[in-house]
């Protein structure tokens, strides 16, 4: 049996898109529902200085976050903690949460979200975005 063939990106290829034209941070996309089929969104996550989520919450998706660089902190329900590079925790379903960057560079997560929960509609059908020289850098291990 044949399996489907791995689907593959390169972070010179990636779209970035912002869910709304004032929002702090970003996304770029590497693998969604829309794009590759898949059934979770998986995004680097881009806060600018200062830069956070909206609180928010998933009734059915867990979303766990990876921080690759930067500093913040991360809120989820009334417990806060500090985050910077290598550290990472999950969001349950249900569980209000904002990620913040608290630091004078960008902070930079992967961010997986499963099941998608409309992740990926809400990101993609939001305002475009370039990629600017230091994100790829972050991306691809050179920052």
């Amino acid at each position: 049996m044949m399996s489907a063939p791995v689907i593959g990106k390169r972070a010179a290829e990636l779209r970035g898109f912002r869910i709304s034209p004032t929002d702090t941070n970003y996304f770029a996309c590497l693998l969604d529902p829309l794009a590759e089929g898949v059934s979770f969104t998986l995004v680097v996550e881009i806060f600018e200085p200062g830069g956070k989520t909206p609180p928010n919450t998933h009734s059915a998706a867990e979303e766990c976050f990876f921080v690759l660089a930067g500093e913040g902190v991360a809120t989820a329900d009334d417990r806060t903690m500090p985050i910077g590079p290598g550290d990472c925790f999950v969001l349950r379903p249900g569980v209000e949460h904002v990620v913040e960057n608290t630091g004078a560079k960008k902070l930079y997560c992967l961010t997986l979200m499963t099941p998608n929960e409309g992740f990926a509609e809400l990101i993609r059908n939001g305002t475009p975005v370039d990629l600017l020289a230091e994100d790829i850098a972050v991306l691809t291990g050179r920052a």
